[in-house]
């Protein structure tokens, strides 16, 4: 349960809704599982899988909910082995060369034939909903699954007034700067993973992984107009991640300190550990979430801090 990675939007308008008021609309877009010639489905399930039957797992007022993906798995490779066995038919009962729009309409019948067969693949994806921070976090490493996240929640809701967490000052200048004077936010620390790219079209790429970054040679790559689109944090020795240029944050990892905290609760059960996690992780987040934004110079725009503030 504990996330891996953080795309983090901000609610433009307070999030209205408690627990049981948003599990009962995600109730009503549950998971099914595909069916028939169904290649994708998406569903809302518990986050505490089947330890648990709500779709809504509050703790400290903050709201975990998990959207499940089913998509069907038909590997190119039996179609076009299937698809080749049906154009060497036609050829040689027909005595003709197949177009490419018939073979299209081929591919087509076999997937369509093949889809009922097929096995399901499934993916979980959590994320949770901190109203009094005003903020949606979700564990993705891609923008585009976050995306995907948010969209089916306005399935559910209805419209919501979403945006990505954004800083005042552009990440890319910030962690550059932070590389070349060598001097770093408070709070934070440089770890030993960076990615620096040049400034020009030719997007020449350097991958630093396992590398002291305040070396001289990484002061030269700064020099010769190159710049740091992703960068290792380690935050108050609590919480260790890579962040990049729009302020995703990327393998992150709950260092000892946290992991201990979780471990002194003894939990009953499966369920009441998930909820030890949960309320650990959601509390180290919000301190680091803050921090992070005042480390790029704040938050952009006119955005408030907490929801409070935005009514």
């Amino acid at each position: 349960m504990w996330f891996k990675n953080l795309q983090v939007y901000r609610f433009t308008k307070p999030f209205q809704l408690d627990a049981q008021a948003l599990g009962v609309k995600l109730d009503e877009h549950s998971f099914q599982p595909c069916a028939g010639q169904d290649m994708l489905r998406f569903g809302w399930v518990p986050p505490l899988g089947h330890f648990g039957s709500q779709t809504v797992h509050e703790t400290n007022g903050y709201m975990m909910v998990c959207l499940k993906r089913q998509e069907k798995v038909l590997p190119p490779a039996v179609i076009n082995e299937i698809l080749e066995e049906r154009l060497l038919a036609i050829e040689a009962d027909e005595s003709r060369k197949v177009g490419r729009k018939e073979r299209n309409q081929l591919k087509d019948e076999i997937i369509f034939d093949l889809l009922p067969r097929a096995f399901g693949r499934s993916s979980l994806q959590f994320a949770y909903i901190a109203p009094a921070e005003g903020l949606l976090v979700v564990n993705s490493a891609s923008a585009k699954r976050a995306e995907e996240l948010i969209g089916l929640l306005r399935d559910a809701l209805g419209p919501l007034s979403l945006i990505p967490l954004t800083a005042k000052n552009i990440p890319v200048q910030v962690m550059t700067d932070w590389l070349e004077n060598g001097q770093v936010a408070a709070g934070f620390e440089v770890g030993q993973i960076c990615e620096l790219r040049d400034n020009e079209e030719t997007s020449s790429v350097i991958r630093c992984t396992n590398q002291d970054l305040e070396s001289s040679e990484i002061k030269g790559h700064i020099k010769a107009n190159m710049h740091a689109s992703k960068l290792a944090l380690i935050w108050q020795e609590r919480i260790e991640c890579v962040v990049d240029d729009k302020l995703a944050v990327k393998r992150l990892r709950f260092t000892d300190l946290v992991q201990e905290q979780a471990d002194e609760v003894e939990a009953q059960d499966a369920a009441e550990q998930f909820d030890v996690d949960f309320s650990i992780m959601a509390l180290e987040l919000a301190g680091f979430v803050k921090a992070l934004l005042e480390a790029f110079g704040g938050e952009a725009g006119d955005s408030p801090s907490s929801a409070e503030k935005s009514s």
